[in-house]
């Protein structure tokens, strides 16, 4: 038995029953997005959804029809999407860093997209796809410049206090530009900064959907080097893993996952942050499991997090970025109280 796999065998001993946790995880979300989907204003008997989904519909349920189809499926995909993606970012980053702290906007990426959304409200307008394109943008000139800046030091603190000074800069950038902008931009920008799935559309799902599932299944092939990393970047470098092009390739990889998502949703917080570590501590560290779970663990809670913003002052709708915050703050509170390390 070779070192790596020694590395492997002892990860594994910390799981807790995946092949129990996964099915159930995957149950919890078929049935949240059912739920998400037949709740809100009109509800939606499930029931009727073989004969809506097939076109068979009463000339009555034609209203049923549209509301499920143009509205709530691709807001429930777009909220399953972005949870996977920021859960799973999360736990490949929090294992990059070593820090249990750390999420995919510890790099830049959610900083810099609403520094490029902000911008692109006060200078340009509010347009959709002139929104999104800058915060993509925004989202990769952040890492990258974060990733240029690290890389002058060794080990992951330079990348680490890079994407600290950039947060800081964009976030008073973003406030120089909301002291600029007018009584409408400020509401628009009030509310993107907040986070919501209310913009998903089939053309817009049509592109984020394959990148999201792609990209995350490049990360879930990762699971051995991060596994590794768990032990340190010198061991894991003696296990024979290049830890220089390791670094790169996720830093890369959770811009190219998260950027184009916070470019369609906003910034949602809490996420990649408390997700990972609810999964880490049923499943345990090894990531050949927390991967998978945390995908499935991100699309439930943020379905969960998008029907409570729907249903909870309707007909109104709170953002979402409000209740994942709401969450988040008490989770680590908790934590605290129960005396453990997160």
């Amino acid at each position: 038995m070779t070192e790596s796999d020694s590395v492997q065998r002892a990860a594994v001993r910390q799981v807790r029953r995946p092949g129990l946790a996964l099915p159930a995880l995957a149950a919890a979300v078929i049935a949240a997005a059912a739920a998400a989907a037949a709740w809100g204003p009109a509800d939606i008997p499930l029931s009727s959804f073989p004969r809506l989904l097939w076109g068979d519909s009463a000339p009555d349920e034609v209203l049923w029809r549209n509301v499920l189809l143009d509205i709530r499926i691709p807001r429930v995909l777009l909220a399953m999407l972005t949870g996977a993606a920021l859960a799973v970012a999360g736990a490949a980053m929090q294992a990059l860093f070593r820090n249990p702290l750390a999420e995919p906007g510890l790099i830049g990426v959610s900083a810099g997209g609403a520094l490029g959304a902000v911008a692109a409200i006060v200078l340009g307008g509010a347009g959709f796809w002139l929104l999104a394109c800058a915060a993509f943008a925004g989202s990769l000139a952040a890492t990258a410049l974060a990733y240029a800046l690290g890389r002058r030091h060794p080990g992951v603190s330079g990348l680490l206090l890079a994407g600290v000074a950039i947060n800081t800069t964009a976030g008073s950038l973003i406030g120089v530009l909301t002291y600029l902008a007018d009584s409408v931009q400020l509401r628009d920008l009030t509310f993107w900064t907040m986070g919501s799935v209310s913009g998903a559309a089939w053309p817009s799902l049509a592109m984020l959907g394959p990148w999201t599932l792609l990209v995350c299944a490049w990360l879930l092939r990762q699971w051995r080097i991060l596994n590794a990393l768990l032990l340190g970047e010198r061991e894991a470098r003696h296990l024979g893993y290049p830890i220089a092009r390791v670094r790169r390739r996720m830093v890369t990889a959770t811009a190219l996952l998260v950027g184009p998502l916070v470019a369609a949703t906003g910034g949602i917080a809490f996420v990649g942050l408390v997700v990972p570590h609810l999964v880490r501590l049923v499943l345990g560290a090894d990531h050949r499991w927390l991967l998978p779970a945390c995908m499935l663990a991100g699309a439930l809670a943020l379905t969960l997090a998008d029907s409570v913003s729907r249903l909870a002052a309707a007909p109104a709708e709170l953002p979402i970025g409000l209740v994942t915050g709401l969450v988040g703050g008490p989770f680590f509170l908790w934590l605290l109280v129960r005396g453990r390390r997160p």
